[in-house]
């Protein structure tokens, strides 16, 4: 009965971080750059909210500047990549090191801010999670489809075949750099609208609000991708299942502390569940190699492995 209780809770704040899984899906699996800006992003999108809240701002401006505060950290670290020859990985992390000086700053110099759910009209709030999940639907449904009619257009097309293959998108006239930086500003300006929900829906922003953040963007990714993609291989779908990553992720998190295990251990059951889903597609390619190479004429072992070459 106690994880019957505890479900809404981990749908509502599942549909925070699977948005901030559709942020982290777009700069790994569109533009195929491992960023790791994202720890720092989605903190500050959570500072900057929980800060401007604080001070009466209205939440659509909150979340508003919370968006482009992430597209800023997203800019420097293209910049520092493509303008300055830094790989993509390193960038990041040198990004992410930064934005911990620059959430403290947001911050005041303190560690932890908290907002009053009575003095500001909140989005979201753990206090009423039918109403949370409700609006994250919305919101989540209203970023899909915003990336999906972007997407669709010539820049959002230039920037998927930027991620598929850099050397012939320089070959057809496209500038890769900038459509990296704007890869890169996009990805975590969506990162860090889902921080300022999440301040949101804590009540409160932390400075450690992001540490981890990517190894849950990674679990929801590939939870999701490994449904999704046997249903149909699309942009939209891949997006839908990431979202339901994040849930399922969340769903199980509470699950695994309902049954006692210590919150210290949390971070590596995260990093666990990412290693076995990357594992899994090797290790069926490996398999089936095998049986090819055990059985030639073996019908089934050819076909096995073509579906999951």
């Amino acid at each position: 009965m106690a994880f019957i209780y505890a479900l809404p809770g981990a749908v509502a704040e599942g549909l925070i971080w699977g948005l901030m899984a559709i942020g982290v899906y777009l700069s790994y699996k569109v533009l195929d750059i491992a960023d790791l800006t994202v720890d720092g992003s989605v903190c500050t999108g959570a500072c900057v909210c929980a800060v401007l809240l604080a001070r009466g701002a209205p939440v659509w401006l909150c979340v508003i500047a919370a968006f482009f505060a992430g597209a800023l950290a997203g800019v420097i670290t293209g910049l520092l990549h493509t303008a300055l020859g830094i790989p993509s990985i390193l960038a990041g992390i040198l990004t992410q090191l930064m934005l911990y000086s620059v959430n403290l700053y947001i911050l005041g110099g303190r560690s932890l801010v908290a907002i009053n759910p009575r003095a500001s009209k909140l989005l979201v709030h753990m206090s009423n999670n039918l109403r949370s999940i409700v609006a994250m639907g919305i919101f989540v449904t209203a970023t899909i489809i915003a990336l999906w009619l972007f997407f669709y257009t010539e820049i959002g097309l230039t920037l998927k075949s930027t991620g598929d293959n850099p050397d012939m998108s320089r070959a057809q006239s496209v500038n890769v750099k900038f459509s990296q930086v704007l890869g890169l500003a996009i990805s975590n300006g969506i990162v860090a609208l889902a921080g300022s929900m999440l301040a949101q829906y804590k009540g409160s922003a932390n400075i450690n609000d992001g540490r981890g953040a990517i190894v849950i963007g990674l679990a929801a990714i590939f939870i999701g991708l490994s449904v999704s993609l046997k249903i149909k291989p699309n942009f939209v779908v891949s997006l839908i299942g990431v979202v339901g990553g994040g849930i399922v992720y969340y769903i199980v998190y509470s699950f695994v502390i309902l049954l006692g295990l210590k919150t210290d251990y949390l971070k590596m059951l995260s990093a666990i569940i990412v290693a076995v889903f990357l594992a899994v597609p090797y290790l069926k390619r490996e398999y089936f190699t095998r049986q090819r190479e055990l059985h030639p004429n073996d019908t089934n072992a050819r076909i096995g492995g073509g579906e999951n070459a």
